[in-house]
């Protein structure tokens, strides 16, 4: 018997190195973009990560099949640091309302899980649309509707109430965000404090992204079409490539947020999110 030639294994091993770098690259993009939005609009990342994620692995070949489940799954890893720092934070600063914690975190650790199911068993087209058409509601929000009057005086305690932290984590999950956009609104409709409210959130954001990513990963385990350096539908390479990325060009985007007004900022940010949804939407339909 012949032994077979090594130039193909040795073709196969400079196709993997290209792509690690064509992808660490693209990944050190993806953060450096996504800190500077999220400094200019004082956002968490996911929201950004994920549409800007999901066009640099189009840039380098992922197969649209998966493409935005290794978007989501990536953007959900890297939330699990912020949201323990920031959560942290706020904690020391008494800004977690816990008795709201105690009372929402099982609903939304279920709806997590749930989020994390349906996005595994869907293709990424829905995923997009998904994420498309939450954020354009956002973005109406944030167009139109900058400033909401509360609708109660205090977080309601009916037995229907358990529906919305479960839907928090549930369509953050499918959207690869820590929840903190969702989170947020809600409860400041509920007549919480902002600063709480935020910092609630922040602890909501852990119980999101953690079994999230959990889920993500279990998902797309031995997935023959996820990109190199990859568990599951996390790219290890864009979570070590992202966060700390984010972390050093999130200053910047601060700086120039300065430069504008606060009616302005949420104008910039409601229109980023209006282009990242046509654009999801054009690529789910077209």
């Amino acid at each position: 018997h012949r032994r077979a030639p090594e130039l193909p294994r040795c073709k196969t091993r400079r196709l993997i190195m290209e792509q690690w770098l064509i992808l660490g690259i693209a990944m050190l993009a993806t953060g450096t973009v996504a800190g500077v939005l999220a400094g200019l609009f004082g956002i968490g990342g996911g929201i950004v990560i994920v549409p800007v994620l999901e066009t640099a692995l189009g840039f380098i070949g992922v197969d649209p099949a998966i493409r935005m489940h290794v978007a989501v799954g990536t953007s959900l890893a890297t939330i699990i640091p912020t949201s323990i720092s920031s959560a942290r934070a706020h904690h020391q600063r008494n800004s977690v309302d816990i008795e709201i914690v105690k009372r929402w975190a099982i609903f939304v650790l279920m709806g997590a899980l749930l989020g994390a199911w349906i996005a595994s068993r869907v293709h990424s087209d829905v995923l997009a649309i998904v994420f498309a058409t939450l954020a354009f509601l956002v973005a109406l929000k944030m167009l139109f509707l900058p400033e909401s009057r509360n609708i109660t005086t205090e977080v309601p305690r009916g037995p229907l109430v358990p529906v919305i932290p479960t839907s928090i984590g549930c369509f953050s999950t499918m959207m690869g965000i820590g929840g903190g956009t969702f989170s947020v609104m809600t409860l400041t409709l509920f007549n919480e404090p902002i600063h709480r409210a935020v910092g609630t959130a922040a602890l909501f954001g852990l119980v999101i992204s953690l079994p999230g990513t959990i889920g993500f990963i279990a998902a797309g385990w031995g997935d023959p079409r996820i990109p190199a350096g990859s568990l599951g539908f996390v790219s290890l390479l864009g979570f070590a490539c992202i966060a700390p990325a984010t972390v050093l060009a999130a200053p910047l985007g601060a700086k120039i947020a300065h430069a504008f007004t606060a009616q302005k900022l949420n104008m910039l940010f409601g229109l980023f999110l209006v282009i990242a949804s046509v654009r999801l939407f054009y690529r789910a339909f077209a």
